[in-house]
């Protein structure tokens, strides 16, 4: 079975693949079928910045969640 990322990847492609073509046959040149499936990979982790990671000053637990304000292991205050 695919995993839910895997599958909206693949969706993704051939999706891009199908307005490719569709595409290439309207137009009839092979630069828009070449470049078209590529777009997703120029815009992909813009606009997405990720939160910095926090510490634990005593055991080192370390996470990126903004829902934790203490380690879950120790209760001291994250850094």
């Amino acid at each position: 079975m695919l995993s839910a990322r895997t599958a909206t990847a693949v969706t993704g492609l051939l999706a891009s693949l199908f307005v490719s073509v569709a595409l290439w046959w309207y137009f009839d040149t092979l630069l828009v079928f070449l470049f078209l499936p590529f777009v997703p990979f120029l815009f992909r982790g813009r606009g997405r910045e990720q939160p910095p990671v926090r510490e634990c000053p005593v055991c080192g637990f370390q996470t990126r969640n903004e829902e934790y304000d203490y380690c879950p292991r120790d209760g001291h205050r994250l850094d």
